[in-house]
């Protein structure tokens, strides 16, 4: 069977051309991995100390192939254009280097997508003990990041607390979006901004003050925000 690769590099890294082509070939055996369940991802460092990301995305089952080869883009190339779209609106998200497909008579098998590993990174699974004792500074600039972001046309639709990395940056807080291979592009309103909320894990209290500021940010009834918000959520825990 005859295997083809398809490779898309940002003009900036054409330097790690060879490094980028020989991912397919080295992906099992080397670099570090630090997530290993449906997709799998790791970290390779190079002689330089440059820090690559490299997502392999999980072969589709056949009658999906036949889709992301006829209708649909891959995974890999739909992360890799959003990064373009989230970063030119002033966004965070792992500079996009390149993505790969592999694919066999036509249809796609692996996808890869390369981007830049950020380190000194937390994610949103530390509300899960449910803790907001002084932290309400953070809490209060995620739900005005979360304004910004969907006064900006941007709606992350697996918006989880994996998905939410977050540093000190100066004076301020720093958020990133990662997986960002399901996104939404367009004008979002107070029903569909307060259901982006509900995959967040947190007590009452986190999402209370999200409620308040995210509707103090947009201009929204805080009542309201916080009903839709609480009522959204329970809808998806209660389906899980």
């Amino acid at each position: 069977s005859y295997m083809k690769r398809i490779f898309r590099i940002n003009p900036d890294y054409a330097s790690y051309g060879d490094f980028i082509r020989r991912i397919p070939d080295v992906f099992e055996k080397e670099g570090r991995t630090v997530y290993d369940e449906r997709n799998k991802i790791k970290v390779f460092a190079l002689p330089d100390g440059s820090l690559f990301n490299v997502k392999r995305y999980k072969k589709p089952i056949f009658p999906n192939r036949i889709v992301y080869a006829f209708f649909r883009m891959p995974k890999a190339v739909r992360a890799y254009r959003y990064a373009g779209i989230i970063r030119e609106c002033g966004f965070e998200t792992p500079t996009p280097v390149a993505y790969i497909i592999e694919s066999n008579c036509g249809l796609p098998g692996y996808t890869y997508l390369i981007t830049l590993h950020m380190s000194g990174m937390r994610d949103f699974y530390e509300f899960e003990s449910g803790d907001t004792e002084g932290r309400r500074d953070i809490i209060d600039a995620f739900a005005r990041y979360t304004a910004a972001m969907h006064q900006a046309g941007i709606y992350h639709k697996d918006y989880s607390p994996g998905n939410i990395l977050f540093c000190r940056e100066a004076e301020d807080w720093k958020f990133v979006l990662v997986d960002i291979n399901r996104m939404k592009f367009g004008g979002v309103g107070l029903r569909r901004g307060c259901k982006n909320f509900a995959r967040l894990w947190g007590n009452d209290t986190f999402f209370r003050c999200i409620a308040e500021e995210y509707a103090r940010s947009q201009g929204f009834d805080p009542a309201i925000c916080r009903r839709l918000i609480f009522k959204y959520r329970d809808a998806f825990w209660k389906n899980r």
